[in-house]
């Protein structure tokens, strides 16, 4: 499984939200692939990603994408991480 998390430039809101997805895939006894990466390198590289986690705003950017896509509020809050991973991932 790959899992990309996305933010407008790719250095900063991405790579705390990969750390974050890494947390909770641990607690959930899920291995995957996590990247981070900015809007247009998820656009061009991310067509093998079966998850997309990005914020609301820019969501729509993606919309075209093979991946599901999981808009995340709040990058720092694993409860609204684990519990939209564990619906998509039907854990």
């Amino acid at each position: 499984m790959k899992i990309i998390a996305v933010c407008g430039m790719g250095i900063g809101t991405s790579v705390l939200l990969k750390m974050n997805i890494e947390k909770v895939l641990d607690l959930l006894e899920v291995k995957a692939e996590v990247q981070a990466a900015d809007v247009t390198s998820a656009k061009r590289d991310g067509h093998s990603a079966d998850i997309i986690m990005t914020t609301p705003e820019l969501a729509f950017h993606l919309e075209n994408m093979p991946g599901q896509i999981v808009p995340i509020e709040h990058v720092f809050d694993l409860t609204e991480i684990r519990q939209k991973l564990s619906s998509v991932l039907g854990k």
